[in-house]
């Protein structure tokens, strides 16, 4: 395996390259959608329990099949997958986006509203920045999850890690796939470490935020002009 690794490091490191615009163009299309329709779901108990029953409906279709049956329309290459793993996302993002909106507190809500905010500027400017570490939290499961299932995608001429995968396993060689593999994981361990550092500045400036809201109006010193 590691013999392969260094003799093959260029075009792992090209595959990976390849891999990895694959899961960032998916991410790209599915988190704007599953953020979108999160916000309009945690004040609307139907459409969130309708949104994610599809998403969850989605997310259990096999690999296989659903890349089979966008390949039909899309035809070969990064346009299914990309499609496909955006699908395979909603869920998580989507989920973790209703949980953070609802899971802001009432108090701070009532503060925002105090101040005079509209619904939009509470949403934009308190409710959204609070739930955010959540909805990140969701974003690195699914991306996690896409980097796996991006590897099935070499089956469709998407390219990526899974071509290694593929061609070994044809060629029963062992060490192709174990190198892929490995190469497999520590891509996803990057996306994950990146995304928690992501997380963690998030859930700094929602405490912050929070301390902002609970700190108490000072009164205006007395002889001073309102």
């Amino acid at each position: 395996m590691w013999r392969f690794l260094l003799d093959n490091r260029s075009d792992l490191a090209r595959e990976a390259g390849n891999h990895a615009r694959i899961v960032v163009s998916a991410l790209a299309l599915a988190v704007p959608v599953a953020v979108l329709a999160g916000a309009w779901g945690a004040e609307r108990r139907r459409f969130a329990s309708a949104a994610l029953g599809v998403a969850g409906v989605l997310i259990t279709i096999p690999s296989y099949a659903l890349f089979g049956l966008l390949v039909a329309p899309l035809g070969l290459g990064t346009r299914p997958a990309v499609v496909a793993l955006a699908l395979y996302s909603l869920l998580p993002v989507l989920r973790n986006t209703v949980v953070g909106l609802r899971e802001v507190p009432p108090a701070t809500l009532d503060a925002a509203r105090g101040m005079g905010m509209s619904p939009r500027q509470v949403l934009l400017r308190v409710r959204l920045p609070l739930a955010l570490p959540v909805v990140v939290a969701g974003v690195r499961t699914a991306t996690v999850m896409i980097v796996g299932i991006t590897t099935i995608a070499a089956y469709i001429a998407a390219g990526g890690l899974g071509t290694f995968v593929r061609d070994g396993l044809a060629a029963q060689n062992r060490s192709e796939v174990l190198a892929a593999t490995l190469t497999i994981v520590a891509l996803a361990l990057a996306f994950d470490g990146v995304l928690a550092l992501v997380q963690r500045l998030f859930d700094r400036r929602g405490r912050a935020l929070r301390r902002a809201a609970r700190a108490p109006v000072r009164p205006a010193p007395a002889g001073v002009a309102a």
